[in-house]
């Protein structure tokens, strides 16, 4: 069986590394843009990773400018943007598709594995998935992921365990991802 393993990425600087060199590690894979009205979810993202990274834990980010373009800077302008503004020190990679013919491979297998099963109730969270419906609209049925900032929780054999959506309370990932770590 297939597990996030198998996968190879692409780092900022163009190189390629597999995520199998991430064995045995909890993860945390998410597709994140700089302009966008969940970007300050970097901010407990970031504490989420000092506090838990020396129990085996990763934060893997993969900025997506799929969504509205809010991503529009080059790999470098967006890493510096995250690391002046939130101060962040996980692993950043390069900018991907996560949705279309131009999808990275990891982000289709990651949807496949827990498809989307919706944004929650409330005013926003309608608000959010009809912006969200008009934009992934010309994906038709490889629009995999909804919004920026969808979280995918790994477990340490590499299997894909959970799915956050970007209207998720942050409190509730970093307590899934504490269970993990024990």
């Amino acid at each position: 069986m297939k597990n996030v393993y198998d996968f190879t990425v692409k780092t900022r600087k163009g190189e390629n590394i597999s995520l199998g060199d991430y064995k045995d590690k909890v993860l945390l894979i998410v597709n994140t843009a700089t302009g966008c009205g969940f970007t300050p979810h970097y901010e407990p993202l970031e504490a989420m990773y000092r506090d838990l990274r020396d129990k085996g834990f990763e934060i893997l980010d993969f900025p997506c400018n799929q969504f509205a373009n809010q991503a529009p800077g080059s790999d470098d302008e967006i890493q510096s943007f995250c690391k002046l503004k939130f101060g962040t020190e996980f692993p950043q990679f390069a900018k991907i598709d996560v949705n279309g013919e131009t999808a990275d491979p990891l982000f289709a297998f990651l949807a496949a594995e827990k498809p989307f099963e919706g944004f929650g109730k409330g005013i926003k969270n309608a608000a959010l998935n009809k912006f969200a419906d008009m934009n992934n609209k010309k994906f038709g049925d490889k629009a995999y992921i909804k919004w920026n900032f969808t979280k995918f929780l790994i477990g340490r054999d590499g299997t894909v365990l959970a799915r956050f959506e970007p209207t998720d309370d942050m409190a509730d990932v970093r307590k899934a991802v504490e269970q993990l770590l024990g």
